[in-house]
């Protein structure tokens, strides 16, 4: 009989993060397509073989929102893990993986409203806003809270207009 794979022995996945954040010092957040509850979530993705974290969330901005119109800002020293819930595992992440290790970027939204397009090849998103930064961490799944709350710390000092 094989034994059954344990949580903790799955790896995490290797991705980014990206708080884009607009002129008006708001950040975008978008609602999850393929979630039964409400949830709103930073886009976030995979980082594929040879690619550095910022080509990886241009990448990411471009597949999930329509647009790679975005300057890097600030990257988080380290990198931030979260699990998944056990009720995800083997569904989320392709069944592969525990949870995912993130590098987050902070990067300035340089198009228009209009750029962003969430009719991508593969969506992600149903709709989209931006937000103030401290109303991040309410939106958020609650197994990845603490992650945002660290990014939100981290970055909250980029979320201003700009003048």
């Amino acid at each position: 009989m094989p034994s059954l794979l344990k949580h903790e022995d799955l790896p995490y996945r290797l991705s980014v993060g990206v708080m884009l954040i607009n002129r008006e010092g708001l950040v975008f957040v978008g609602r999850r397509i393929d979630q039964t509850v409400e949830s709103w979530q930073m886009p976030q993705g995979g980082i594929d073989e040879g690619e550095t974290p910022a080509v990886a969330a241009l990448r990411e901005l471009k597949e999930e929102i329509g647009t790679d119109k975005a300057e890097p800002i600030a990257v988080l020293d380290g990198w931030l893990d979260y699990d998944l819930p056990k009720h995800l595992l083997g569904a989320a992440l392709h069944g592969r993986y525990r949870g995912q290790r993130q590098k987050w970027l902070a990067m300035r939204f340089t198009g228009q409203d209009g750029d962003i397009d969430l009719g991508t090849h593969e969506p992600e998103f149903a709709a989209w806003k931006w937000l103030p930064v401290d109303q991040l961490t309410e939106l958020i799944v609650p197994f990845k809270r603490d992650t945002y709350v660290k990014v939100v710390a981290a970055f909250r000092q980029y979320a201003k207009p700009l003048r």
